[in-house]
């Protein structure tokens, strides 16, 4: 499903919706972040995705991780939670839905990186210096940020 994202625009949809969802910022031992290129919007992105009825939101985001990537994870923190009423996802099925997001840190416990072909159209681990030059979204860029961010002493709220 094709979406697109509005960010500070004011000539953005009204929201009908707003659905819990995660994205888990996973580095490796040498500091690169697992990120993912995503079919439905062309972004570069953390892995993760919506929560499903019936899970615990740690469960969601350790789901989404393998079901992205193929990378198991184990969920070792909280980076913040993101609802930002600014960042706004249009779905060509008509939904409109706010930004409400939990972003955690993951640690690898196994698996192998691959892309899933119907979310993910690529998978890699990216060196910081590199991720500037990916197409992010603003809202995502700050998530990667407060990931990468080792001043950091607590999660962001906002």
């Amino acid at each position: 499903m094709a979406r697109v994202d509005y960010f500070n625009d004011p000539n953005a949809p009204a929201i009908n919706s707003v659905v819990p969802s995660v994205t888990v910022a996973v580095q490796n031992e040498f500091g690169a972040l697992l990120l993912i290129h995503k079919i439905d919007n062309d972004y570069w992105a953390l892995p993760g995705g919506g929560h499903d009825p019936g899970e615990s939101i740690v469960d969601t985001a350790v789901r989404e991780v393998k079901e992205e990537t193929g990378v198991d994870v184990e969920i070792t923190g909280l980076i913040g939670t993101y609802t930002d009423p600014r960042h706004v996802m249009k779905y060509d099925d008509g939904e409109v839905r706010q930004q409400f997001s939990l972003c955690f840190r993951g640690h690898v416990i196994g698996g192998n990186v691959r892309k899933d072909g119907i979310e993910t159209k690529a998978v890699a681990w990216v060196e910081g210096n590199k991720i500037r030059e990916l197409r992010i979204h603003p809202s995502m860029r700050l998530r990667i940020e407060h990931a990468l961010d080792e001043t950091r002493t607590g999660p962001y709220l906002g």
